[in-house]
């Protein structure tokens, strides 16, 4: 998907989704859409994200080769004195839904710190 090349060039080039949302005059999650691909991505637009991004428009649009991305912390012990190097390839769909779902956690957690809080007094 032409969106996962997007999203894969915006993370090398260390941009958020909030900063390439201002560069569309659009709201996050209305970008999150576009990156995600459940949103049309018009020619004005890819022109603004190329420039922002520094890459030619075509090299934004074309297909990626490998839909994956390979995971740099390979490298894992399970405690038991065996460790293991693996290659992983997530699909960058499946890394965007684990980032939701952190974050959602993340927020359900601040919320039960301040419950605990409030009935500690």
């Amino acid at each position: 998907m032409v969106q996962e090349k997007l999203k894969k060039i915006r993370i090398e080039k260390n941009m958020s989704q909030e900063k390439m949302a201002k560069i569309l005059s659009t709201g996050t999650s209305s970008y999150s859409r576009k990156e995600n691909g459940k949103s049309k991505i018009y020619d004005d637009e890819w022109e603004k994200l190329a420039k922002a991004l520094d890459v030619p428009v075509e090299e934004l649009k074309s297909e990626m080769t490998a839909g994956s991305v390979h995971n740099d912390n390979s490298t894992f012990n399970d405690h038991s004195g065996n460790f293991y190097n693996q290659n992983y390839n997530i699909p960058l769909s499946i890394i965007d839904n684990l980032q939701d779902y952190i974050h959602l956690l993340k927020e359900q957690n601040d919320l039960l710190k301040k419950e605990i809080e409030a009935l500690k007094k």
